[in-house]
């Protein structure tokens, strides 16, 4: 334990010291990269006093070169000034014309001069300015050349930063595509176990075509031979035969059945709903019947609404009696569905009703615009809900023409023949679209009514509660009649297809067929049922199999297990004896111990009681060590084999008698205590060795738990960069075209403009040079002037 604490201790001072060092690293970053900043930008400031001082070294050597130039000018004048002064004194005894000659040299000479002067300052003027812009162009574009190598530079490094991710990505591209091709290996080898797999599975096929047309021969022949006549080759024969039953038809006829029902029911509400807020209309307006009689014409029409409810509940009830006899035990086709009269009958009644209530509704709508406060909108509206009436009234009349045909196969089974069927389903489905567009017409008419009616002045509470509630009606029967017409389309299809006849033939089935069918059908269930009776249980063959390989191998093997036992017996037989004799050594071992105890306390108890209190400390210790080898020996009784082991040898060391070599037992006796004392010495080290070393694999056992747990999540989210890169390496790349390309065209625009630039600072040069030998070649005393 001593050992783990100190490896601990150990551990945190090189972590702190780690620690430190890491920090002390980063600030000798930081301070390194600040240094080599700070050295650049002092190199930068060097490179820029060198340009000045070997600017301004040009500047000095030209204006020493100006002042030796100057210099000698003056000297020259001076020469000609004395020259001209000498002859100024020799010329003044001479007269005056001579001095008026000079006076007009001299004038001409200020002329002269005066002009020179002019031009040499316009000159100076001249290039100072070009001398300023020169300047101020060269300064701009060194600033922009500066600049443009900064961005160089930083483009340079993004570049190399790009250079060496992308090495990196190659480089683990080139990982994956190895890994890749191992895959393809792979693959390729999976591939060839897959063609010859086919090859076999076509060998398996060729075989099994090869059975098959033999089979299919020698099924023709046993036709030919024993089959009298085919009878579904001739459709007259083929009409006999009876239809398997459809299932599926049924469940399918009755689903689409249950649906109808409910279009059927959410239909008549709305009918009835209609024709009652109707009937409730005529009694508020254009009179009101709480107030005044209404009209003979809209009592009639009124007594004729009142009973709508016995024309349409009839069609509910007839189209639950057929969903009803829709069964899975029945047959569904138009010539057994006998229940489709009633529904006939009550649509054809129900037909009759609202032919028989047009020509009021119509006359009702003539009354309502002769009113005194009906308006010319109003007017048209009602015109146009007049022929909406009529529309609808056409519409019923004719579905209740296709629903009788539909019903005429269950009364007479030649009636409509077979393929003037899918005819009457596809008319009628175009009826009921029909249906649906005119209801439609009408309740948007309705609306239009309602408005203009609502800004009447004599519009009561009344009747608004009248006509929204008949907006309403209106507005479920324009759903319902859609949802009826999407439906009938939907299912057109089924509609239209046989549901049952003969294999083979396309003949309508009659009743005498769909009632031998259903006997068919009950009679198979019945054999069926007879038929399916539990098996009796059986061993499994490969159950049987093993048994029977289990039992032969048994059987090979039973003189080597019997060999075998024999052995063992024998082995058993001497590990008995040789027990037997290590338990009397241990028994004599312990009789031997206890006398040597008893021998010892005695001499112990002498030894005290001769030396008295002055050795008293030496018994107790000796009394200490007694008690110590009883402890050590102790355990050693109850370990078994080992310990009788150990206690035989101390047996056979033992063998002389105690009372002749009194002395040599003792030493034996001592030597025995330091060899087991040595021994408890070297366990107890070697317990606590094995307990560090326990507790030092638990911790790293911990610590390793720790690693692959933050492993694992490095992965995933290595894995996650790893996507994300992919991605960034892709657009980068195509950044990284369109930068190279953007950088090619702005070097070779720089490189064209900085040609021009320096074309033109070379005719800039030329020209200063030009004016500079302009100024020098004429006159010098002008520029002399100047300068002073």
């Amino acid at each position: 334990m001593a050992n783990v604490t100190d490896l601990q201790t150990k551990y945190s001072k090189l972590a702190q010291e780690y620690s430190k060092l890491r920090a002390q690293n980063q600030v000798l970053k930081k301070a390194v990269v600040d240094e080599q900043a700070n050295s650049a930008s002092l190199k930068e400031q060097l490179k820029q006093r060198d340009q000045s001082l070997r600017k301004q070294e040009q500047e000095m050597d030209s204006l020493s070169f100006r002042n030796q130039q100057l210099a000698k000018r003056v000297e020259l004048l001076q020469e000609e000034l004395a020259a001209s002064e000498v002859r100024s004194k020799k010329g003044k005894g001479k007269g005056d014309s001579p001095s008026q000659q000079n006076l007009q040299t001299q004038s001409v000479f200020d002329e002269d001069l005066q002009k020179k002067i002019e031009e040499n300052e316009r000159l100076h003027i001249q290039f100072y300015e070009a001398d300023e812009q020169h300047r101020k162009e060269e300064a701009e574009l060194r600033a922009r050349l500066e600049k443009l190598e900064g961005d160089a530079e930083e483009h340079q490094a993004v570049v190399d930063g790009l250079t060496t991710k992308y090495v990196e990505t190659i480089e683990r591209l080139q990982s994956d595509k190895a890994r890749l091709e191992v895959k393809t290996q792979t693959l390729e080898r999976e591939a060839k176990e897959c063609r010859m797999r086919t090859e076999e599975c076509q060998q398996q096929l060729r075989r099994c075509q090869s059975e098959l047309n033999r089979q299919v021969k020698q099924s023709s022949s046993v036709i030919q031979e024993k089959v009298p006549f085919n009878d579904t080759k001739f459709s007259d024969y083929n009409s006999l035969n009876v239809p398997s039953h459809n299932r599926r038809h049924q469940l399918k006829a009755r689903d689409v059945t249950s649906q109808a029902l409910s279009f059927i029911q959410d239909l008549v509400a709305a009918l009835l709903n209609f024709h009652t807020y109707t009937e409730q209309r005529v009694h508020i307006y254009p009179l009101d019947s709480s107030i005044e009689p209404i009209s003979p014409l809209n009592q009639k029409f009124s007594q004729y609404l009142h009973e709508n409810a016995a024309y349409v509940r009839p069609l509910e009830d007839s189209f639950l009696q057929l969903y009803q006899s829709i069964t899975e035990d029945t047959v569904t086709v138009l010539e057994t569905v006998v229940t489709l009269r009633n529904f006939t009958e009550n649509f054809s009644s129900y037909a009759h009703f609202l032919q028989k209530i047009l020509p009021y509704q119509l006359k009702s709508l003539e009354e309502e615009c002769k009113a005194p406060l009906c308006t010319a909108a109003l007017t048209a509206t009602n015109r146009e809900l007049q022929n909406d009436m009529k529309k609808v009234t056409t519409v019923f009349e004719k579905m209740q023409n296709y629903v009788r045909l539909l019903a005429l196969p269950s009364v007479r089974q030649d009636a409509v023949p077979h393929s003037s069927t899918s005819a009457v389903f596809t008319q009628l489905a175009a009826n009921l679209h029909g249906l649906h567009d005119a209801i439609k017409e009408m309740s948007k008419h309705y609306n239009q009514k309602a408005g203009i009616e609502q800004e009447l002045p004599t519009v009561t509470q009344k009747l608004c509660t009248t006509t929204e509630c008949l907006l309403g009606s209106l507005g479920s029967l324009t759903s319902v009649t859609g949802k009826i017409a999407t439906f009938f389309s939907n299912n057109l299809d089924f509609f239209t297809s046989p549901g049952y006849s003969p294999r083979g033939c396309t003949v309508s089935l009659n009743p005498l067929q769909a009632e031998s069918m259903l006997a068919n059908k009950k009679k198979a269930a019945a054999y069926i049922q007879a038929i399916k009776t539990a098996r009796p249980q059986s061993v499994p063959y490969r159950e049987a199999l093993s048994n029977r390989r289990i039992l032969t191998s048994s059987t090979e093997s039973r003189e080597g297990l019997t060999q075998q036992v024999q052995q063992s017996l024998e082995k058993i037989g001497r590990l008995e004896q040789e027990k037997e004799h290590w338990l009397l050594e241990a028994q004599l071992g312990k009789v031997r111990l206890e006398k040597e105890n008893q021998r010892i306390a005695d001499l112990e108890a002498q030894l005290a009681a001769a030396l008295g209190g002055s050795l008293s400390s030496q018994a107790t210790a000796d009394g200490r060590l007694t008690q110590s080898q009883e402890e050590a020996e102790t355990p050693q009784r109850a370990t078994g084999k080992e310990t009788a082991l150990c206690t035989s040898l101390v047996g056979m060391l033992c063998t002389t008698p105690t009372n002749e070599h009194v002395g040599d037992e003792e030493s034996r006796e001592q030597l025995i205590k330091t060899h087991y004392m040595a021994r408890v010495g070297e366990l107890t080290t070697q317990l606590q060795i094995s307990d560090s070393k326990a507790v030092h694999f638990h911790s790293e056992c911990r610590a390793l738990a720790k690693r692959l747990t933050i492993a694992e999540k490095a992965r995933e989210t290595l894995s996650e960069e790893v996507k994300r890169a992919n991605e960034n390496i892709t657009r980068l790349q195509d950044e990284l075209t369109t930068t190279k390309r953007s950088y090619e065209d702005q070097l070779s625009m720089m490189s064209d403009h900085l040609c021009s630039m320096n074309e033109t600072l070379s005719k800039q040069r030329e020209e200063i040079d030009t004016l500079k030998l302009g100024g020098k070649v004429p006159h010098q005393g002008g520029f002399w002037f100047q300068t002073v």
